[in-house]
């Protein structure tokens, strides 16, 4: 039979038997607001994909109980979801077999988790799934994920790239504090460098200058002395 895509957050079904690599991916990918089942055999992943509706697969190839590909004929019988196969295995001839009996991509380990992120996003687009949460919105705010591109009451904001990645870092955890210690981490994670304790409050004054309605009273962006920073709306993703 074949699968529903569901209408919210896409649901990635995960078959991976290293545990650490598991667990990392499970917490990158739900940052990214994606819906994960983790499964580490084969046979529990037939049982999973039986009961429940995703909207892609990241299979493993090496498993203890069988191999990836058998799972990814298995899929195809039933569903035409898109399927990346994360394998150490990086020759021609393997390649090619993944491709052959149905996969959409591969992906060789190690790997960068942001790169493993594009890729999802690209065949998520090639199999015609819009609704993977590429805006996000609060309030009067709308920020595209795929453009990079901040909208304020429907007009475009520029921002330069710290910006970005600091807007999207606190729209990602709406309604939470961050520590500096936390946005620092988020940052270095991506890729941003060195970053100066003063130069987060002269981005966090810049965004809000660009976001605001009253800099005085902001409504977006709180400051919680001696805690941290928040998004203080709810955010949709879309």
């Amino acid at each position: 039979m074949n699968r529903h895509e569901g209408e919210g957050n896409v649901h990635i079904l995960l078959l991976e038997d290293d545990v650490s690599l598991a667990l990392g991916l499970e917490f990158s990918l739900k940052e990214e607001k994606y819906e994960v089942t983790h499964v580490s055999l084969v046979e529990e992943c037939k049982e999973v994909f039986e009961k429940e509706s995703f909207d892609l697969a990241l299979l493993d190839v090496t498993l203890p109980d069988g191999n990836g590909y058998d799972m990814c004929k298995y899929i195809r019988q039933q569903s035409d979801i898109p399927i990346i196969f994360l394998t150490a295995m990086d020759d021609e001839v393997n390649v090619v077999l993944g491709l052959d009996i149905g996969a959409d991509d591969y992906i060789t380990k190690p790997f960068r988790v942001r790169e493993l992120l594009s890729r999802i996003r690209a065949v998520l687009r090639r199999k015609g799934k819009t609704s993977t949460g590429n805006l996000l919105k609060s309030g009067a705010i709308i920020l595209d994920l795929d453009r990079a591109v901040l909208k304020r009451e429907k007009e475009e904001v520029p921002l330069s790239a710290q910006e970005y990645k600091l807007l999207l870092i606190l729209m990602n955890h709406p309604e939470k504090i961050l520590s500096r210690d936390e946005i620092f981490d988020l940052l270095l994670e991506g890729g941003v460098g060195f970053f100066e304790d003063n130069t987060l409050s002269v981005y966090i004054k810049r965004l809000r200058e660009k976001i605001e309605t009253d800099i005085a009273h902001p409504e977006y962006i709180i400051t919680h002395r001696g805690l941290g920073y928040k998004w203080n709306k709810r955010v949709v993703r879309e």
